[in-house]
């Protein structure tokens, strides 16, 4: 047998598991899921499904309630990424300075991203019912330190901070790479020629990490709009359904008032959203590495 028969077989062997568990996990769960949202049904298997075609995506348009989490989402999704990018890339030009703590900082900033989402959830409500509410009596400024996930003004707020903390250490990685990428000899000629650390940030850094602003922005904005677990534990959606994104809203159509075709074609529509949004920004990311 040929070396490059056997290596394709091998391939072929390594390979297999592994389309065989995406096809099984991710595949066909999202082709059962658009067949089944062209049906009226409670997602009992002994119950009748009742075929209404387009009816569940034309109802959508007339759901006040999925409209305001998508809404709530994008509003949502503008802050995080906006705070997760600015602390990210923060975290990354301190951490790659000469600090003598560097490497502790790192492992500081980075740790809020093993935790999972429904624990960190859980631990910030605590900071918020007992730890803001203790600031605020101890020091007077009760317009900031108080419950911000019981005020409907500020409970998305809340969300978007506790995912900044999380997410911030992750994508301050991703900068760190592209800062230790861009060689040294080419900062060390403009600190020779004259020119200030944010002269250097500006016309040299920025432009040879524009892959990290593409990749780190494209992270923040489908992670941002696919959450679901701090959601849920932090807030419930509350107050008065003011934090009901858009994961939460799908999830709650289908499990929790049995709309299962109808959950399943706005979950369809959540897929559909989300990739257009990204495919724009990376698009437009890329463009911009090129005119760089």
């Amino acid at each position: 047998m040929k070396k490059k028969n056997r290596n394709k077989i091998w391939f072929a062997i390594f390979t297999f598991p592994t389309i065989f568990i995406f096809f099984t996990v991710v595949i066909i769960p999202f082709l059962m899921g658009i067949y089944y949202s062209f049906f009226q049904w409670d997602g009992i298997p002994v119950h009748p499904k009742k075929f209404i075609g387009l009816g569940n995506y034309i109802n959508m348009f007339s759901d006040t309630r999925y409209i305001n989490s998508i809404l709530l989402t994008l509003k949502y999704t503008l802050i995080a990424a906006v705070l997760i990018n600015i602390l990210g890339l923060a975290f990354a030009l301190l951490v790659t300075t000469k600090l003598k703590i560097r490497n502790g900082l790192r492992t500081m900033f980075f740790v809020p991203n093993l935790i999972g989402g429904l624990i960190l959830g859980f631990i910030w409500q605590f900071i918020f019912m007992k730890v803001f509410v203790g600031l605020g009596e101890s020091t007077g400024f009760h317009d900031i330190f108080f419950n911000w996930i019981l005020d409907e003004k500020f409970a998305l707020l809340a969300i978007a901070v506790v995912s900044t903390w999380q997410m911030a250490g992750y994508i301050m990685i991703i900068y760190i790479t592209g800062i230790q990428s861009i060689p040294g000899e080419l900062l060390e000629a403009a600190k020779v020629d004259g020119a200030g650390y944010f002269s250097r940030l500006k016309n040299i850094m920025f432009p040879l990490i524009a892959p990290s602003f593409t990749i780190s922005l494209f992270l923040s904005l489908s992670n941002s709009f696919k959450i679901y677990d701090v959601n849920l534990s932090l807030t419930e959606g509350g107050p008065y359904n003011s934090t009901e994104m858009f994961a939460m809203n799908v999830y709650n159509e289908i499990f929790g008032y049995r709309n299962f075709g109808y959950g399943q074609s706005k979950a369809i529509m959540f897929f559909l959203f989300v990739a257009l949004i990204t495919l724009i920004q990376v698009y437009f990311s890329k463009r911009r590495e090129v005119e760089m």
